[in-house]
């Protein structure tokens, strides 16, 4: 019997009883259990089972009254999971933990409810992207800031970042970060186990002050990944890491030329300072400091002016630099300090917008959606329109639920990265790149726009007909550059027209994109668009 499974077997034991906080329900329906007076039974039924269990309670679901396996199928179980979390808001409650079993009627569920509303997440949450060469130590690094553990040498606290996209054992996943750490007012507040959910949610709810890592990849064969990374989230910052063994490299600058066009502020540190001399370490920050003048940067080195220098001048011109070491420790206090005193960047305006960069199904729950949230808010129960499909309409749905870091909140502000369950749509219809947006709306796809342009790199010219990447938000899609003058040069800047290959997205003047196509690659900004008529 697997772990799970005994997870039921032991609530079916335990059954039904009077001063019990097990609950057997077949189902339950919005228009039976939440009209009339049965609502607010329900809601003091489950405030006895809370009171009973001192304050957690176990809903059985898909089980009859003396609990036999029933089964219901995985639009009533839906159904199921709102009106219990409903009741359980009537409750002053909330559901913590769905877990489900195919049998062959159907889903049968436990849901674990308890005492106190979901996590309000009004506190300050800053996300940062980090890039960096494959080796040069960076998910190591991030994963001894957030558990505070050294490393040991042979990239223990790098497995803590190794989380499989797919992993939603649990209701929603939104694990786009990888990452999470936080601060209150006596500190960092760390992740004991970052592989346990329940810890990584438990610093979630604890912290003043959240900061969320967006990990990316360092092997260059998947640079595409790690633009999406950066350029398809709400950051507030870049972290760059740079090996002191083995300095930058092609990949380095690949990664830098990214985040500065993103106009993001960032921060460079240079890791393993413990594998070299001292004379390796100055050598390889000089290094780094030439590479940023190069692109009309200023480092800033916080060992000699500080980190009161480094939090008031840091901004798209002026690069902190920080020494550090997993192994030792060296610099991470420092890097605790700036990740707390970081002002955050990214401003929460206009109505709600999310695009899409992951889609996935939960059994129980339905389609779900994430991303990260770059404007506006959301809340369980708004309407909200997504799209556009292929032919350029877009479809109304409704918000069952949102979750953060594996805790269920009821609103999700701007830069919070978040799952949303999605009602009114089947996942295979989810697609990277497409956009939640509120259902009074009035989007209009396009399938071309007007851009002003930057060539970084290209071998010869970008001529008429050019098909690169572009990769814009969480879009990444084939597409025909037609040059206002024919063609551009490597260093040129100039406009172009640039039309989607395959299908419509919503893009809108004053994005910024990267594109890339081999060796080849440049920036970009939206001057104007082409709605499709």
């Amino acid at each position: 019997m697997s772990r799970d499974r005994a997870l039921l077997e032991r609530a079916l034991d335990r059954g039904e009883q009077d001063g019990g906080n097990v609950e057997f329900k077949e189902r339950l329906s919005r228009d039976v259990h939440l009209e009339g007076g049965r609502r607010e039974s329900l809601a003091a039924q489950l405030r006895h089972r809370l009171l009973s269990g001192d304050g957690e309670a176990t809903y059985v679901v898909g089980v009859t009254d003396d609990g036999g396996l029933a089964g219901i199928d995985p639009d009533t179980f839906s159904e199921t999971m709102d009106v219990l979390s409903l009741l359980a808001e009537e409750a002053d409650a909330h559901i913590e933990d769905v877990q489900t079993w195919g049998i062959a009627d159907g889903l049968v569920g436990v849901a674990q409810v308890r005492e106190g509303g979901v996590l309000e997440t009004d506190d300050e949450h800053v996300v940062v992207g980090t890039a960096g060469h494959v080796d040069h130590g960076k998910s190591t690094l991030v994963g001894s800031l957030v558990t505070g553990k050294a490393d040991d040498g042979d990239g223990a606290t790098r497995a803590f970042l190794d989380v499989q996209p797919h992993e939603v054992e649990r209701g929603l996943s939104a694990d786009l970060s990888y990452a999470v750490y936080g601060f209150d007012e006596e500190g960092p507040v760390r992740v004991r186990n970052p592989n346990r959910k329940a810890d990584r949610a438990e610093v979630v709810q604890e912290a003043d002050r959240l900061v969320s890592f967006v990990d990316t990849v360092g092997h260059e064969p998947w640079l595409r990944t790690t633009i999406r990374g950066l350029v398809g989230q709400k950051l507030d910052y870049g972290l760059l890491v740079v090996a002191a063994d083995d300095g930058p490299t092609r990949t380095t600058r690949e990664h830098l030329g990214v985040l500065l066009a993103t106009e993001l502020p960032t921060i460079v540190a240079i890791t393993k300072t413990d594998a070299v001399d001292a004379e390796r370490v100055e050598e390889v920050e000089r290094k780094v400091e030439r590479l940023l003048r190069d692109v009309d940067k200023s480092p800033l080195r916080v060992s000699r002016h500080g980190v009161d220098a480094a939090v008031e001048e840091i901004s798209e011109r002026v690069v902190p630099i920080v020494e550090t070491s997993a192994i030792t420790m060296d610099g991470l206090e420092t890097l605790d300090e700036l990740f707390d005193r970081l002002p955050k960047t990214s401003q929460d305006t206009g109505e709600f917008r999310m695009y899409v960069d992951r889609s996935y199904s939960v059994t129980g729950v339905g389609a779900v959606a994430s991303g990260t949230v770059m404007a506006g808010e959301v809340e369980a129960g708004d309407e909200l329109l997504i799209g556009p499909m292929p032919d350029g309409r877009f479809q109304e749905v409704e918000v069952r639920s949102i979750e953060m870091h594996y805790h269920r909140v009821d609103q999700a502000q701007a830069g919070r990265i978040v799952g949303i369950a999605l009602k009114g749509i089947k996942e295979s219809a989810i697609e990277r790149g497409m956009v939640l947006l509120p259902r009074d709306a009035d989007p209009d796809p396009v399938r071309e726009f007007e851009a002003e342009v930057m060539v970084l790199n290209h071998p010869t010219r970008i001529g008429e007909g050019y098909e690169p990447v572009v990769h814009l938000e969480t879009i990444g899609e084939a597409a025909v550059f037609h040059p206002e003058n024919g063609r551009l040069l490597p260093g040129d800047t100039g406009m172009t027209t640039v039309e989607f290959k395959f299908r419509p997205y919503l893009v809108e003047e004053g994005q910024k994109f990267v594109f890339r196509e081999g060796r080849s690659k440049g920036v970009g900004t939206v001057t104007d668009v082409s709605p499709m008529e």
